[in-house]
């Protein structure tokens, strides 16, 4: 890929997007057949198992490859079955679940597109993202950098990817047994922020427009609305919503009639395209048919093997380069694949490898996160991340909104629980106090809200919603 976009795209955001021709007629037949597919998934995953190093790993220093893990999982390859050699103590899963438990992981100035990148990742690869080690929980990383004064943003607003992402992590990556893990409310709240930041065109870039006329109608990024579209989809957003459909149109004026791509603002590239493709994905919607058909016959998924090296399986950036990219490598399968921004890990074919790693319960004495919500039910939705260092290997919810009085990040998301101790009925948090049929329930992992009580357990990873109402 560009030497030039290559530090933004770590930091999960890219520029792109200029003209193209627009699409008028639907040949019957051009598009990338399902044999073609398969040849181009199985050479891609070869590539991207040539990318892991000696000691088992993607993810490193600087530049890292760990977004392998989704095109892997699109492509139907389990991270434990990729291994150097054949040293499945080396396999790439371990390996990063390994290092995204160091205490040093990811830097010693960490943002949130951090925590959203091992989230998508390692959701990818098989680890419960709430659950990676005794001290590890990346999603009440995220929740830690929710902004309470402007709700619904992820991170500094300015930086409008850190909320994509959010949308992408805390929505596509679900509980083991495929529930959503965290409340709609939280994701509306997102949704809400992403519908202020689309562009006049129909798109969006990595950057905040919301309240900036100027930047609203400044022309759209071809990368940065496929990770858009595809954050509205995770969060529960219908395709035939009409935001979706304006970001449809947006990329379809940008298709270029004799080869299949997306133009972007660097021309045609494959990074650019797959994050189109994958936007596309994630929402159901076909890239090779429909709008995404051009009147040569040629679609988005034609542009992207073309782009492929074969046998070798590696994807150029620009259509004139004489090597492979990883970056594009990556992006490419995953779009081809039929992949969002992540997949369900696929089941192993290693002898006894499980589907999913994740730790089982609280290591006492060890210090962790847990993500918490709390709905006023009046529209006053707060989110934290709740520093805890557990006595047992379970806990209480009594226990959690103790900790989450003084040491939440944000702070404010608990200010007092009544009562204050015991094992009783949660009757009031944060001066709201229950009133008839209207009360504070709770739900864990995405289960149905029930009556909170103090002594509810409250296992390792759980991420707790409360809800006052009926």
């Amino acid at each position: 890929m560009s030497r030039s976009l290559t530090s933004r795209r770590i930091a999960l955001a890219v520029p792109a997007a200029l003209g193209a021709l627009a699409l008028t007629v639907l040949p019957a037949a051009a598009t990338s057949t399902p044999a073609q597919i398969a040849t181009s998934k199985t050479n891609g995953v070869a590539y991207l198992k040539s990318l892991q190093a000696a000691d088992g790993s993607y993810a490193g220093a600087g530049l890292s490859n760990e977004w392998a893990f989704s095109a892997l999982a699109a492509a139907g390859t389990a991270a434990v079955d990729v291994t150097p050699g054949a040293d499945v103590t080396k396999n790439a899963r371990t390996v990063y679940r390994n290092l995204l438990s160091t205490a040093g992981w990811p830097s010693a100035s960490p943002v949130v597109t951090d925590y959203e990148r091992g989230t998508l990742n390692a959701y990818a690869a098989g680890i419960d993202p709430a659950r990676v080690s005794a001290s590890r929980n990346l999603i009440a990383n995220i929740y830690g950098y929710w902004q309470t004064a402007e709700a619904g943003y992820f991170g500094p607003s300015a930086n409008y990817n850190g909320t994509v992402f959010a949308a992408l992590a805390l929505g596509g990556a679900r509980t083991q047994s495929g529930a959503q893990r965290v409340p709609q409310a939280l994701l509306d709240a997102m949704v809400t922020r992403i519908r202020a930041n689309q562009h006049n065109d129909g798109g969006w870039n990595y950057s905040k427009a919301e309240g900036n006329p100027a930047q609203l109608a400044a022309v759209s990024d071809i990368d940065m609305t496929g990770a858009s579209m595809a954050a509205l989809c995770a969060s529960g957003v219908p395709n035939t919503d009409s935001d979706i459909t304006q970001a449809k149109a947006f990329l379809k004026s940008k298709l270029v009639n004799n080869s299949g791509a997306f133009n972007a603002v660097f021309g045609a590239n494959t990074d650019s395209n797959g994050w189109a493709v994958s936007g596309l994905n994630a929402c159901g919607i076909n890239p090779q048919t429909g709008d995404f058909l051009t009147p040569l016959g040629r679609t988005p998924v034609n542009f992207l093997i073309a782009q492929q090296f074969n046998p070798g399986g590696g994807f150029r950036y620009l259509p004139g380069d004489t090597s492979p990219s990883a970056y594009a490598s990556i992006d490419g399968l995953r779009a081809v694949a039929g992949g969002g921004f992540t997949s369900a890990p696929p089941v192993p074919v290693t002898a006894g490898a499980p589907q999913w790693a994740a730790q089982s319960t609280f290591t006492a004495g060890t210090a962790t996160t847990l993500g918490v919500t709390v709905d006023d039910g009046a529209g006053g939705l707060k989110v934290c991340s709740v520093a805890f260092t557990p006595t047992g290997t379970t806990a209480t919810l009594g226990d959690i909104l103790t900790a989450a009085t003084t040491a939440a990040t944000p702070a404010g998301c608990v200010t007092s629980v009544t009562p204050s101790s015991g094992t009783g009925t949660i009757t009031a948090i944060n001066g709201k106090a229950n009133s008839g049929t209207s009360t504070w329930k709770v739900g864990v992992d995405g289960s149905a809200f029930a009556g909170a009580a103090r002594d509810k357990v409250i296992n390792t990873g759980d991420t707790i919603a409360l809800r006052w109402g009926a």
